[in-house]
């Protein structure tokens, strides 16, 4: 069993929480982003740097990130959290190939 935490652009919430739960079928333990209950504008820079935060925590307590890649998208913020990811030498797998 592995602790696996998602990574992808809001963009694709279904297919994150697709394959958050597919994974943990897998037998696996999944750490996932925290969906949104209202539009961007209307958390406040102190929300949004907790959630960030929060996340990259998720980032440190995990074995490897999956990042949801569809089409090949990888946003600047995903960047940044596999970046992270190979910096803190976590093991880094694709929806898709990475190089798409």
């Amino acid at each position: 069993m592995k602790i696996i935490t998602i990574c992808g652009s809001l963009k694709f919430e279904e297919e994150m929480k697709y394959y958050a739960e597919k994974i943990e079928l897998e037998g696996n333990c999944v750490l996932s982003i925290i969906y949104p209950t209202k539009e961007k504008e209307k958390y406040s820079q102190e929300e949004i740097n907790c959630l960030g935060r929060g996340h990259f925590r998720k980032i440190e307590i995990a074995d490897a990130i999956f990042v949801v890649n569809k089409n090949g998208y990888i946003g600047n913020a995903v960047r940044k959290e596999i970046e992270y990811a190979k910096k803190c030498k976590k093991e880094v797998m694709y929806l898709e190939n990475e190089n798409t």
